[in-house]
C-alpha cells in the first residue's frame, strides 16, 4: 500500500567452529567453545486473501492488554507504521466524529497511551487515496497465530478514528488496518516506525525481516493461513553470495527518512525509461509504471513484455495477462507521484528482505 507524503522456511544458521592450532603449549584454546550459533528471532505465518483480481497479505494483530480479539493488518511494504482502527479498543464515548476526547497531554486507557498529537496517514495517490485520521499512541502488542505468535515490547503507532476513502466516503471501523513495514518513519508521525524494527536483536544477528516467495496458489477467497513466510531477524548468512539476496542501499530524506524506494531501468513494450521503483505488497493488483513521456496512458495490453534492471544488477521479467501482471501506464505530471509501483504479484516470482540496521533491502529471483 502506498504512503503519499504517505503476508519459505526458516533458514538454519551456519554453525563456525574455530579451532586455532598452535605448537605444543599447556594454554593452547584447541578445546574452546564453538562460537554461538545466531538465529531470527521468530518465523510467522501471514494470512493470503484474494478477491477477484484483488490480493492481500494480512499479519494477525492483538493488542495485549485492550482486547482478546485480532485484527488483521494489511502486511505493507509500502509504508512504515503500524495503524489501527480505535473502535473496540478505547470506550465508545471517547470517540467523536472529529476525534478522540483527550484531556491534556495524553490518557491512558486499556493500556493503550494516546497523545494528544493528531495526525492523517494517506494511502493511494493524487487522483484517489484513503485517509486516516488519528493520533500517536503506545501498546504492547501479539502477533501471529496457530500457535506461533511473538510479543513485542511498548511500542508507538497510530490509533485512528476515522476513515475515509477517495470520495470522502466513510469506510467501516479496521475495514484498512495497516502493518506498514517500511523503512524510515511515518509521515504521521516521525516517532512511528515499522513494528519490526523496534525488535532487541542477539549478538551477531541483524535488525530486519524475510518475506518468503508467495504463492500464487495460496490466495483464497476465505484467507489461506500460509506457516513460515516472515521471518523476524536477520542471520550472517542472509548476507552472503550464496544466499542469492542482491543488496540496495537506501536513500536517506528529511520527510521520511530511509526510502524503500530503488532506483532502476524500466522496459515496457519497446520503450525504455528511468525510474524509482517501490515493491509493495500494499499494492493489490495492478503495478503502475510511471513515464513523465508517456502520452498514452493506462491499462498495458495482454502480452505486454515488461523488464526492470535495478542499480544493483537485480532483474525481473514478466508479460502481462487479461487478469495477471495487471500493468498500466501513468504520467507523474498527472498522479504527481513519480515512483513506479510494483504490486504484489513481484511478491510471488522473488523474495525479500529489509535491513533496518543497514538501511538497504535485499531482492532475489527464484
Amino acid at each position: 500500500m502506498v504512503k503519499k507524503h504517505t503476508f519459505k522456511t526458516l533458514l538454519l544458521a551456519m554453525l563456525v567452529i574455530t579451532v586455532v592450532v598452535t605448537s605444543c603449549k599447556k594454554d593452547d584454546n584447541s578445546g574452546s567453545s564453538p562460537a554461538p550459533v545466531v538465529t531470527p528471532i521468530a518465523t510467522l505465518g501471514l494470512y493470503q486473501y484474494s478477491q477477484d483480481i484483488y490480493k492481500r497479505l494480512f499479519i494477525p494483530i492483538q493488542i495485549a492488554s485492550a482486547s482478546t480479539s485480532t485484527y488483521f493488518g494489511v502486511f505493507d511494504t509500502g509504508s512504515t507504521g503500524l495503524t489501527l482502527d480505535a473502535e473496540g479498543l478505547i470506550p465508545a464515548s471517547m470517540i467523536t466524529t472529529s476525534g478522540i476526547t483527550i484531556i491534556g497531554d495524553s490518557v491512558n486507557v486499556n493500556g493503550i497511551t494516546i497523545m494528544n498529537k493528531p495526525s492523517i496517514m494517506a494511502y493511494g495517490d493524487a487522483i484517489s487515496s484513503t485517509k486516516e485520521y488519528g493520533y500517536l499512541a503506545y501498546a504492547t502488542f501479539t502477533l501471529g497465530t496457530a500457535g506461533v505468535k511473538l510479543n513485542t515490547k511498548r511500542i508507538p503507532f497510530f490509533l485512528y478514528y476515522k476513515i475515509v476513502d477517495g470520495t470522502g466516503k466513510k469506510l467501516d471501523a479496521h475495514s484498512s488496518d495497516v502493518f506498514g513495514v517500511g523503512p524510515g518513519f511515518s509521515y504521521a508521525s516521525n516517532l512511528i516506525s515499522s513494528p519490526l524494527s523496534y525488535f532487541d536483536i542477539p549478538t551477531g544477528g541483524t535488525n530486519g525481516f524475510k518475506l518468503a516467495q508467495l504463492s500464487a496458489a495460496n490466495f483464497t477467497t476465505t484467507g489461506n493461513y500460509v506457516a513460515g513466510l516472515l521471518t523476524i531477524g536477520l542471520i550472517p548468512a542472509d548476507f552472503t553470495a550464496t544466499s542469492g539476496f542482491i543488496m540496495h542501499p537506501l536513500t536517506y530524506s528529511t520527510s521520511g527518512g530511509y526510502s524503500a524506494n530503488i532506483p532502476a531501468t524500466i522496459t515496457y513494450g519497446s520503450k525504455t525509461i528511468d525510474g524509482q521503483i517501490l515493491f509493495d505488497t500494499g499494492t493489490p493488483a495492478i503495478t503502475v509504471i510511471e513515464d513523465k513521456t508517456a502520452t498514452a496512458i493506462g491499462n498495458l495490453p495482454a502480452s505486454t513484455a515488461v523488464s526492470i534492471t535495478t542499480n544493483r544488477g537485480f532483474k525481473y521479467s514478466y508479460t502481462t495477462a487479461s487478469t495477471t501482471n495487471l500493468t498500466q501506464i501513468q504520467n507523474p505530471n498527472n498522479t504527481n507521484d513519480y515512483r513506479t509501483i510494483f504490486s504484489l504479484s513481484f511478491f510471488v516470482d522473488n523474495e525479500y528482505l529489509t535491513d533496518y540496521g543497514n538501511h538497504q533491502i535485499g531482492l532475489k529471483n527464484n
